[in-house]
């Protein structure tokens, strides 16, 4: 509870203050990708050159490359039938229009959500001010109210400039999920790996015959259920070296199958599941049940929510209660908190106190994972950039 109300004073303290944000940099950046504005309001030039590409690659005179029903459409009159637009669905896809939707989607996307409109919207003298809301997820993850805040494309963070003078001290907790299964389950020989600046490439070398990649594939599968395909053999690795943190997902997973509730860390409760899933015994899937039928089918998709909510649930709590920490660490400092998205945090400050409040970002994670966990091996260390623009952080 304190860690939520920190939270939500923080979240209302950095709406205020403000991202600091160039609109004359913004305007630059979407004049380069998009061309110029449409005077009638209508999408800009690149956006209206792509769109006739794209129709003539599929002969017509006329396509809304915005519309997935008329792509759908173009595409079958093509003889290529689709599941959707979805851009990994199009990359398996040889036909001439594809590139060509993928370049449109992208740059559409970044039109519609931080476009002119948006920056007339949500940017005023000099700050993005968005409208945080700590715990908008189920999970307790934070969400925002319109703004797009946490979404903000790469090539746009080029519009996040520290004011003159000022510089930002950029923080992600790298690898922070895995590092929570770590730290909650209880499994010693993962703990130990989790003491390493990289947990993958611990697990690799102790139990993965220096695979990385394996390593992470079994790792996230056990965590997000993926637990079909090229994981089945990582899992299997998995499971043999590190069975309590395995079984610790594993529970969480049956639990919600069987249509029960789990919990994070600190006690945050999942929601249940859909009405007349049903509770305890009753909701158990009989072993002879059709395993495809609707509600074998829904008590899976559960298991794989709370097996995943176990572990976000607790990161989110990590992440509140270094926010809370590193305020109280920056209190008087003149330091600004302003900005923050699931693992990710920015402080602004003047260029000679970059130093000083990364220290004490550092602290502020060491601090929020004793308070947590107490006497852990695990580590939560926090990739730390000291740049002039969001876009050159690491």
């Amino acid at each position: 509870m304190a860690a939520e109300s920190a939270g939500a004073l923080i979240a209302a303290e950095m709406g205020a203050a403000g991202l600091p944000w160039r609109a004359d940099v913004h305007d630059a950046i979407l004049a380069d990708l998009l061309g110029e504005a449409s005077p009638v309001g209508g999408p800009p030039r690149r956006l209206a050159e792509l769109a006739a590409r794209i129709a003539e690659a599929f002969g017509v005179r006329q396509l809304h490359a915005d519309s997935p029903a008329e792509l759908l459409k173009a595409f079958a009159r093509a003889g290529v039938e689709l599941p959707n637009t979805r851009a990994w669905v199009l990359r398996g896809v040889e036909h001439p229009a594809v590139p060509l939707v993928l370049e449109y989607k992208e740059l559409y996307r970044i039109w519609t959500a931080h476009g002119w409109a948006w920056r007339d919207a949500w940017v005023s003298g000099g700050r993005f001010h968005p409208e945080y809301v700590p715990g908008g997820v189920v999970s307790g993850r934070w969400a925002t109210r319109g703004g797009g805040a946490l979404q903000i494309p790469k090539v746009i963070r080029r519009a996040v400039v520290a004011d003159p003078g000022w510089t930002f001290v950029v923080a992600d907790a790298g690898q922070l999920e895995p590092r929570v299964l770590a730290a909650v389950s209880g499994d010693e020989r993962l703990a130990a790996a989790g003491g390493a600046g990289d947990l993958y490439a611990a697990l690799a070398r102790d139990a993965f015959a220096g695979d990385r990649a394996r390593a992470k594939v079994a790792l996230l599968g056990a965590m997000y259920g993926q637990t079909g395909g090229a994981a089945v053999p990582a899992l299997a690795v998995l499971r043999t070296n590190y069975p309590t943190a395995f079984g610790h997902v594993e529970a969480a997973a049956r639990t919600g199958e069987a249509g029960g509730l789990v919990r994070s860390w600190l006690g945050r409760t999942c929601p249940p599941g859909s009405v007349g899933f049903g509770d305890g015994d009753e909701a158990v899937v009989d072993a002879g049940a059709d395993p495809q039928s609707p509600r074998a089918r829904a008590a899976r998709s559960r298991g794989r929510f709370t097996r995943n909510f176990v572990i976000q649930a607790t990161a989110a709590e990590w992440a509140s209660t270094l926010l809370a920490t590193l305020r109280t660490e920056l209190a008087g400092s003149g330091a600004e908190l302003v900005f923050f998205q699931h693992d990710e945090v920015i402080v602004h400050c003047p260029a000679e106190a970059a130093e000083a409040v990364a220290a004490a970002v550092t602290e502020a994670g060491a601090r929020a994972t004793r308070l947590l966990f107490g006497e852990t091996p695990v580590r939560f260390p926090l990739d730390l950039s000291v740049v002039d623009c969001y876009a050159d952080a690491a």
